[in-house]
């Protein structure tokens, strides 16, 4: 039977918990979980909780964009190995997440949206949540409790593991508001519209050329070539896993440059450090 395992309470987990601790078919002491992850930072937040207990596999790999990606038959069929897919609400899922629960019956699937409030609107939320770090201690504890309700044994592992990533977390979090607080300017423009959350959390203000998953049109460009000019922004952020063309002719038009910044790299603690020593830099000039 398919068990799906979301934050609505603690009967879910504890029976799933005792579950684990108790039947013949628990998980062998020297066994790893094998857990499948949409995104590379996910890959990082599982490793930090299940450390050497887990072993992770992940869906979308380097260079490869949530919005248009599509599981290969291969990785399809590796699931039937895996104890519980973790998804996060990026696009791909709509598509493909009931496939991918089907691939195998026994595998857990664990939604780290749970408890989360998104942005945007309720038929099309921001899915990048992951770039929030107070979001991201939720998703981590969420994270815990299905790694504790599968593998009981290792549970208290995976506590103490969990307490010292958000400490990692708030350490971050610290040096993040320390490096922002102080810059006058606090709008930035960017390609796709992946730093809303980031920008909340610090009280940025970030300025889309891509709305919907579409590019501008010849008037919104000139509407936003416009706008940069008049906020005085000089450089427009874009990613890797997206063309820059749009932004490459912001920043010509204004005499600026074009910056790249990944929300997808695997080191989140860094790449989020990295990425506001960034802004800070070029909001602070």
């Amino acid at each position: 039977m398919r068990r799906w395992l979301r934050v609505v309470g603690v009967a879910v987990l504890g029976a799933l918990f005792l579950a684990g601790c108790g039947s013949d078919a628990a998980q062998p002491a020297d066994a790893k979980l094998q857990i499948t992850v949409s995104i590379l930072p996910q890959t990082f937040f599982v490793e930090r909780i299940g450390g050497e207990q887990v072993e992770v596999n992940v869906m979308v790999l380097p260079g490869e964009s949530p919005a248009t990606y599509e599981p290969s038959p291969a990785q399809l069929r590796a699931l039937s190995d895996a104890d519980a897919y973790v998804s996060i609400g990026v696009p791909f899922e709509r598509a493909w997440l009931d496939r991918i629960a089907s691939a195998n019956d026994e595998m857990v699937m664990v939604d780290t949206t749970e408890g989360i409030e998104r942005m945007g609107t309720a038929e099309n939320p921001d899915p990048h949540i992951w770039l929030s770090p107070a979001l991201v201690k939720v998703q981590a504890e969420t994270i815990y409790e299905a790694l504790a309700a599968l593998d009981g044994a290792h549970a208290d592992a995976y506590k103490e593991n969990l307490d010292t990533f958000i400490d990692d977390i708030d350490a971050l979090d610290a040096e993040i508001r320390e490096s922002l607080g102080g810059v006058e300017r606090r709008r930035f423009m960017v390609f796709h519209p992946s730093w809303g959350y980031f920008a909340r959390d610090y009280g940025l203000e970030m300025i889309p050329i891509e709305v919907g998953g579409q590019e501008p049109s010849a008037a919104e460009m000139a509407q936003l070539i416009a706008r940069a000019k008049e906020e005085g922004i000089e450089v427009i952020f874009a990613q890797p896993e997206f063309s820059t063309e749009a932004a490459e002719t912001i920043a010509e038009e204004i005499g600026g440059e074009v910056l790249l910044i990944s929300p997808l790299a695997e080191d989140w603690l860094d790449n989020l450090r990295r990425v506001a020593e960034t802004f800070a830099r070029q909001l602070g000039d």
